[in-house]
């Protein structure tokens, strides 16, 4: 007799797996030379139960096991984890096209910032819209991510730069985790940038986020069971190591994760001070010295490179991916969607981007775009890969090999987005 079971997808050309290593069966990120290791399964199945992977393998098998209430033949198509995106600015208000236009003239981001654009630009219309709007003006950004295949996410503060419009943006991102599909992990991050009634005192600004900021935002966190993630900015002309040093310490007091923006512009020592205070993630890392990426291959801080933000700035560096790998470093991918540099809300294209601008191979990305990328929000164990017990967060593309994730951009190859189990997306067919 077949066993009973809520979903079976079936008659898959390729399952990607996408199996987290390890010895004796622990959970770990594709490291160096092992990143980009699949566990192809030819003619593959996924049998799906009560939210979660059962088991994969060949349909043949599979299909004498089980007896699906749902029943979906993948018809020759590849299947993949859900995409997860560690590295976003959602939520906000506004765009900053005319500051686009701006460097097509011939301005550099940081003159921007100086000049009161930039950040603050987008501060000041997110701290004047109400929850409301906040939520209202983000819901459609996600949804068009879950359309491209974003199945979990990350999702920062730092727009606000008050404590009022910092705790705002949680709030905003909590009612956007229950309103749809994606699942989002929290990142507070007042120290984006020092805000204009701060500037010249950044000194000043880093006690308000240590003594009343964060604070604030781990009692937040406390009344709803949360674990928040802190941030810092640590680049020239934002918040230096020193400071960066001290804002981390009293997040961690506080039960914070660790996250940083290092090494975009200059590498100022941020990624090795991730290294040390064991941040879950060190993003960006276009300029990151030689010896912080050895001693990021020595540790279990995640890399996230971020090639859409070199792209939107028309940069000719990129994450140096390689000497990452080489160094032994677990290397991820993210968006960084955000409405300055890189209003980009489609993990296919990072990974069309990783393929060109990093060096990596299809295999690379889709492995930096998936499983890696939920180690660097904390959720390696449950999401990111294929692997039996893990949620059930799966992509059917319209295409019979991933190979095309890479290869083709401007298009969305994503079919179906199955979350937790249940199809959440569903797209006409068309000719592949």
């Amino acid at each position: 007799m077949l066993q009973p079971i809520d979903m079976l997808i079936h008659s898959a050309a390729q399952v990607c797996v996408v199996p987290a290593v390890g010895a004796a069966g622990s959970r770990r990120p594709q490291r160096g030379k092992v990143l980009g290791t699949l566990g192809l399964i030819p003619d593959g199945a996924v049998a799906v139960h009560q939210g979660r992977i059962l088991e994969v393998g060949a349909s043949a098998a599979l299909r004498q096991l089980y007896q699906a209430a749902t029943d979906i033949d993948a018809a020759g198509r590849c299947v993949l984890p859900g995409f997860v995106d560690p590295h976003t600015h959602v939520p906000w208000m506004g765009d900053r096209a005319n500051e686009f236009e701006q460097r097509l003239a011939g301005a550099t981001y940081m003159e921007i910032m100086a000049a009161g654009g930039g950040i603050m630009s987008t501060v000041n219309r997110t701290r004047q819209a109400s929850l409301a709007e906040l939520v209202d003006d983000n819901l459609p950004r996600l949804q068009r991510m879950l359309a491209y295949g974003t199945t979990s996410a990350e999702a920062k503060t730092g727009y606000g730069l008050n404590q009022a419009a910092e705790l705002k943006q949680l709030e905003a991102i909590a009612a956007l985790n229950a309103q749809q599909p994606i699942e989002l992990s929290l990142t507070f991050l007042p120290a984006h940038a020092v805000p204009s009634e701060y500037r010249g005192r950044t000194d000043e600004y880093v006690d308000l986020i240590i003594h009343h900021m964060l604070p604030a935002a781990a009692a937040w966190a406390a009344e709803r069971h949360l674990t928040l993630f802190c941030d810092v900015f640590c680049e020239e002309g934002v918040f230096d190591v020193s400071q960066t040093r001290r804002i981390f310490a009293a997040a961690q007091e506080l039960g914070f994760r660790l996250k940083v923006h290092a090494d975009e512009f200059v590498g100022l020592g941020g990624t090795a001070l991730a290294v040390e205070m064991g941040a879950v993630s060190a993003d960006h890392l276009v300029r990151t010295p030689v010896g912080d990426i050895v001693a990021l291959g020595q540790s279990d801080t995640i890399a996230v490179g971020l090639p859409g933000t070199p792209f939107g700035l028309a940069e000719q560096a990129y994450t140096p991916a390689a000497a990452i790998l080489e160094a032994g470093g677990a290397l991820a991918l993210a968006t960084d969607c955000n409405p300055g540099t890189c209003w980009c809300e489609s993990m296919q294209m990072v990974i069309a981007l990783a393929c060109r601008y990093m060096g990596l191979t299809q295999a690379q990305a889709v492995a930096a775009a998936t499983l890696n990328a939920a180690f660097a929000i904390g959720r390696g164990e449950e999401i990111g890969s294929l692997d039996a017990g893990k949620q059930a967060d799966i992509l059917i593309l319209n295409t019979p090999d991933y190979r095309h994730l890479g290869y083709r951009f401007g298009v969305n190859l994503v079919q179906t987005v199955i979350k937790r189990g249940q199809v959440v997306v569903h797209h006409r067919a068309a000719a592949a």
